[in-house]
């Protein structure tokens, strides 16, 4: 079979060189479409369902929350095992897919799970299910750099405003937001008020929730022009919650003022992001979409920003505390490198020891063909342009050399070794003559 492959590329050169050309040009495009980054992606193929029922204990959580979703997820298909983590207010749980089974189908079936599981959950618990992302998708970390504002403000300014705008960058699966107070109204309850008027905290709950409402009229026609009818309910100030009758006690309504305090205050927080030591700082996190390429999202991400730093307050602006794409530059730049350096040398070398021209370049030719080649088979399995598989290709350039010598050092002994009959057999002829 080798002997028949020879044989045909000699005696077909034309169409060899033309194949090697194609498969050249070819890897020329894989290249320049090859999705890069940093680091390859090991990760496990998963799902996280996320579920949040604030002011539980971890082992309520475990009970109510964590073991019923569990013992739901593990029936379903190409599950390897499900993990699970209960803490206080929040549950965790990971379902851990076969390698080859599609992220998305595998997101549809814990879906679709999730909707049969919600009656054998408290009231009011909602599981949601975590982004379409990886262990190795947070990209790009950056702070709001705003002196003297508030932390509370910069979270809304994060959460209301750059939030959103990051989100719509293509190849963006999420923005976590991070640091800061996240505004809300508080009611402080006074438990002596509350029993002086015979109420209990359901009772204020039931009234501020009903309160907080709008509802829809009808259309009505006067004079030839019709009305839209609404009523305006939702509570857009501390005075509004404050004024809020909770009952009616001897003809006198019973506000929520007369039982407690209403107050502008941060949620309780379980931790703080502080930033090299000199404070509190306000953020978010760049999560990247599963089989996205990571240096083309991070050089979005960036275009977008400087859009949206023009509608920051003024002072505010982005402090870029992780790049990769600084690393991936890096990374592919040192590589390039060490690959340009490697061909050089091992063409000198080829050049020096071989003192044959035409054999050091059909050796040295194989080099870049080879390279160009090993990116489309890259391209193929979807695997990243990354430190291990650019290291990999720059190690293999030995074994390429390697071969192309050896095969042209055969080549050339044979040769010499057919010259060496062919001279016997003339000078035989010539005595045979003589």
């Amino acid at each position: 079979m080798v002997e028949k492959i020879i044989s045909f590329s000699l005696r077909n050169r034309f169409i060899v060189l033309l194949f090697a050309a194609a498969i050249f040009t070819w890897g020329i495009f894989s290249v320049k479409s090859s999705k890069i980054d940093a680091i390859p992606d090991l990760s496990e193929n998963q799902v996280i369902v996320f579920t949040e029922w604030m002011g539980r204990s971890p082992q309520i959580i475990e009970d109510q929350i964590t073991y019923p979703l569990v013992t739901n997820l593990q029936g379903l298909p190409k599950v390897k095992y499900v993990r699970a983590n209960s803490m206080f207010g929040m549950s965790f749980i990971y379902i851990i897919f076969e390698d080859d089974v599609d992220v998305y189908w595998a997101r549809a079936r814990v879906l679709e799970r999730l909707n049969t599981v919600g009656n054998s959950l408290p009231e009011g618990v909602s599981p949601t299910i975590g982004p379409d992302g990886t262990g190795v998708g947070h990209v790009l970390w950056y702070t709001l750099d705003a002196p003297g504002m508030d932390l509370g403000e910069q979270r809304a300014v994060q959460d209301w405003y750059i939030k959103f705008a990051l989100q719509n960058v293509p190849g963006v699966s999420e923005i976590a937001s991070f640091g800061g107070f996240q505004k809300q109204y508080q009611i402080s309850i006074d438990p002596d008020k509350l029993s002086y008027y015979n109420l209990t905290v359901q009772d204020v709950m039931r009234a501020v929730k009903s309160n907080n409402n709008e509802a829809g009229g009808r259309k009505f026609e006067m004079s030839g022009i019709a009305y839209i009818i609404k009523t305006t309910g939702y509570l857009k100030s501390i005075d509004e919650i404050g004024n809020l009758s909770i009952k009616t006690k001897n003809s006198i309504p019973v506000k929520v003022r007369d039982i407690g305090t209403v107050q502008m205050a941060g949620e309780s927080r379980l931790g703080i992001f502080d930033y090299n030591g000199e404070g509190e700082a306000v953020g978010g996190i760049v999560v990247l979409r599963y089989g996205e390429n990571a240096d083309e999202v991070i050089k979005r991400v960036k275009i977008k920003m400087d859009e949206v730093s023009k509608g920051l307050p003024e002072g505010m602006k982005f402090n870029i505390v992780y790049d990769r794409g600084e690393l991936i530059e890096e990374s592919i730049s040192s590589i390039k490198t060490t690959l340009i350096e490697e061909m050089i040398v091992v063409s000198l070398i080829v050049i020096i020891f071989l003192l044959h021209w035409r054999s050091a370049i059909s050796i040295i030719i194989q080099i870049p063909i080879t390279i160009a080649a090993s990116f489309i088979v890259l391209n193929a399995f979807d695997i990243s342009s990354n430190i291990m598989s650019l290291t990999g290709i720059a190690l293999a350039i030995g074994v390429i050399v390697d071969n192309g010598i050896i095969m042209a050092e055969n080549s050339y002994k044979n040769l010499a070794s057919r010259q060496a009959e062919l001279n016997e057999q003339r000078k035989g002829g010539n005595s045979n003559v003589v």
